[in-house]
């Protein structure tokens, strides 16, 4: 589990604010369950490098404030519309029973043990992400679609997927499709036969030979002509 340091802020004005930021931190808010909402403030270089790690904003993170460890689940992150920097998060605090609604990304393992995928096929991916209503102690970090033994033409529904008690996708009323194993876009011409081949460049050697045959005799050139005449003179 994510493990960040957090410490508790008293900022009410905007300059407040900015010299938070100016000093390299980054303001939070606490919020959820029967406790008052928290402000504290976090590191803007440490957040930065959760960020950058995949799934973050489905990760429950076990926030320390001042010493004192809660489990939150990071819920909004606000970016300056210049620097692209982050300016401040939100948590949701875990409470155990409680559900929640949430985005979990789908990964793909064993690409290499598919033999529709040797054979060119085409993993058309239709959802990168699936949302799901669950506890909050019972998020997946992950749906896990195994490719081995895939064939071209075969696809992943939703009911394909093990899901844990009380883990139900929001879209309801259908299987609906995360990802298809189709066939190449762009098909190879098959390879003409040797027979073919070797028919082609005889006939071709052929055309070159009558290209270069003599007259027929009882033909007469331009210049044969000319010099008939000037004997008869």
């Amino acid at each position: 589990m994510i493990s960040l340091e957090a410490n508790i802020r008293n900022t009410k004005t905007k300059g407040e604010l900015s010299a938070l930021r100016n000093k390299g931190g980054v303001p939070a808010v606490i919020y959820g369950g029967e406790a008052q909402n928290e402000t504290v403030s976090i590191s803007k270089k440490l957040l930065k490098s959760l960020i950058d790690k995949e799934n973050f904003l489905s990760n429950i993170v076990t926030l320390n404030v001042d010493g004192k460890p809660q489990n939150v689940l990071p819920r909004e992150i606000k970016y300056h519309i210049i620097s692209d920097e982050p300016i401040h998060v939100d948590f949701l605090r875990v409470v155990p029973g409680v559900k929640i609604r949430i985005e979990v990304p789908v990964q793909f393992i064993n690409h290499e043990k598919s033999p529709g995928l040797k054979r060119g096929g085409v993993l058309n991916i239709v959802r990168r992400k699936v949302e799901l209503r669950c506890p909050s102690e019972k998020i997946p970090e992950s749906l896990v679609i195994d490719l081995d033994g895939v064939e071209i033409g075969e696809s992943f529904k939703i009911s394909s997927i093990n899901l844990e008690t009380d883990v139900t996708p929001t879209i309801k009323g259908r299987d609906f499709v995360i990802a298809t194993l189709a066939a190449p876009t762009v098909m190879k011409e098959p390879e003409k036969p040797a027979e073919e081949e070797a028919a082609e460049g005889e006939a071709g050697a052929d055309a070159a030979a009558d290209g270069d045959k003599p007259a027929a005799e009882g033909e007469k050139k331009e210049g044969d002509d000319k010099k008939a005449a000037e004997e008869k003179k």
